[in-house]
């Protein structure tokens, strides 16, 4: 996407944004509008797929199906066999996206304007005709957070009408260039919105979305060397944005996820299909990981995650959590105040032996002793998984300005093999709210990662003996010494200063008294 074609997609979706701004707050409204805009991405991809597959040797286009006559309804029984097995949902002619914006501005003949009501249905037709079939849990609930019966978008039956018509009408208006398979204007405007709203959001927003910067290093540290990757998982997926960062760098078979939050989980399959990945290529669920495994056979080849930080877990209510393969081999749990290390051997126990995994993690899990020391102390010293520990800049993340960091684990590593420890703090661009790795940024800890260089003040190569004279403690300042010397002061060349400029002040004070002499006023001293 060009700059002049981003400003003007930014502009048309803010546009879109401005009509539900003040009627209720960017976490409210980001479920509207995305949910949209996925109604009309299903819409224009089936009708594509239709035009051009099913019904490409035809002189009519599926637009144009009588959808009431005996033919027409043969065609559309054929046409949705096609699109079940192929798309995993069908929608008719009068359900597709450009028919309800045509209605709902009166352009279509003995059609009332009022489609409130044509789109509830239409939004439960896309879910029900998966229903049964391979797609089933991939488009079940998408649409649950569009409530179009919410008081927030109009008092009224008809006000809320309105609106919905001048968002779709504007959206309508917008080309994704879906006939353009090289052309990812539509994943590129959904991720845009995501972030926007993510921003928004405050807090709330980093609960699914991981700014891109720090997703496309995590995707190219966990697929260096890779031109494609079986299975890439994310046990904390949000809205899926680490997941498809690794289609930007390697070839992705498999893509796993898992989510606690019902309304963020609606996002992730939402921008897993608007970005072309079929329902067959991922399986994403809803639930909470450390309490329920729902991927329990799977070893991805890539994993990478970004859990809530320190967050609360009920290791003490469940006791079959002692027992269970992904904690038991370590001897404690992770306390119940901090999970960082639970989300840890999860992700270790589903990586493969020839895997990669990258995870973002707040400073304190680097050298917080206890449980987590001890956990720690295992990884590194009877597994030797610990490949690399990243230091990243302050205020990157949405919600939090603490400084966060990068561990990478891999379960190939030699017996003999150094942790890379990177103090990549310092290197960032500040902006207005927050903090952006650059693309130089992220190539310099790419490089330093991927060549294991030693950069003075930068980064080191740790023996396992030196983490082990350490106590296990990971914290980055007791490997990588950043401290810049200051400059020694000449105490007495200050002295000479500070007398000259005295000498000064006083010369400068005699005139002033002169000329307030001459001018017979008083001395300002």
């Amino acid at each position: 996407m060009t700059e002049e074609q981003k400003r003007l997609l930014e502009k048309q979706l803010w546009g879109i944004a401005n009509v539900l701004r003040g009627k209720m707050n960017a976490d409210e409204y980001k479920n509207y509008i995305l949910g949209f805009i996925f109604y009309k991405y299903l819409s224009e991809k089936l009708e594509n797929y239709v035009d051009k597959k099913l019904l490409a040797s035809e002189k009519f286009s599926f637009a144009e199906i009588k959808e009431k006559t005996k033919d027409g309804k043969e065609i559309l029984e054929e046409v949705k066999k096609g699109c079940i097995g192929h798309l995993g949902f069908f929608l008719k002619p009068t359900e597709l996206f450009s028919f309800l914006v045509k209605k709902g501005k009166g352009d279509i003949k003995n059609e009332n304007t009022f489609i409130l009501e044509d789109l509830k249905k239409i939004l439960n037709t896309i879910e029900k005709t998966s229903m049964g079939t391979e797609s089933e849990d991939d488009f079940k609930g998408l649409f649950d957070d569009v409530d179009l019966t919410s008081s927030k978008l109009g008092a009224r039956e008809n006000q809320k009408n309105d609106v919905v018509i001048e968002v779709l009408a504007l959206l309508s208006g917008i080309d994704f260039k879906l006939e353009d398979t090289k052309s990812d204007l539509l994943g590129d405007a959904y991720e845009y919105l995501i972030g926007e709203f993510a921003a928004g959001a405050g807090k709330k927003g980093g609960e699914f979305y991981t700014p891109a910067q720090v997703s496309r290093l995590l995707a190219q540290i966990v697929s260096m060397g890779k031109k494609r990757v079986r299975s890439v998982y994310d046990p904390t997926c949000g809205s899926g944005s680490l997941l498809l960062r690794l289609g930007d760098f390697v070839d992705v078979v498999d893509y796993y996820g898992q989510e606690l939050n019902p309304t963020t989980y609606n996002l992730g399959r939402m921008n897993m299909i608007l970005h072309g990945v079929h329902f067959a290529h991922f399986d994403i669920r809803n639930g909470d990981t450390l309490q329920e495994d729902m991927h329990a056979d799977l070893k991805a080849e890539a994993i990478v995650a970004n859990p809530p930080f320190a967050a609360k877990w009920k290791s003490d209510s469940d006791p079959q959590l002692a027992h269970d393969d992904r904690f038991s081999q370590y001897g404690r749990l992770a306390p119940k105040s901090a999970a960082d290390y639970a989300f840890i051997t999860h992700m270790l126990y589903h990586l493969a032996d020839n895997g990669t995994m990258a995870i973002v993690l707040p400073h304190g899990s680097l050298f917080r002793s206890g449980a987590e020391g001890h956990i720690r102390k295992h990884i590194i010293e009877k597994q030797n998984f610990l490949d690399a520990v990243i230091g990243l800049p302050s205020n990157l993340f949405y919600g939090t300005s603490i400084p966060a960091c990068v561990l990478v684990f891999k379960k190939c590593r030699k017996d003999d093999e150094d942790i890379l420890f990177i103090d990549a703090s310092k290197g960032f661009e500040k902006n207005k709210n927050q903090n952006r790795l650059t693309d130089e940024n992220i190539k310099k800890i790419f490089e330093t990662y991927s060549k294991r260089k030693e950069i003075e003040k930068y980064s080191h190569r740790a023996s396992l003996e030196e983490i082990k004279e350490n106590e296990y403690n990971l914290n980055i300042p007791r490997y990588v010494d950043t401290f810049e010397e200051e400059e020694l002061i000449d105490i007495e060349v200050v002295a000479k200063e500070l007398k000259k400029l005295n000498d000064e002040e006083k010369g400068l004070q005699s005139k002033i008294a002169g000329f307030c002499e001459e001018l017979g006023i008083g001395k300002p001293f």
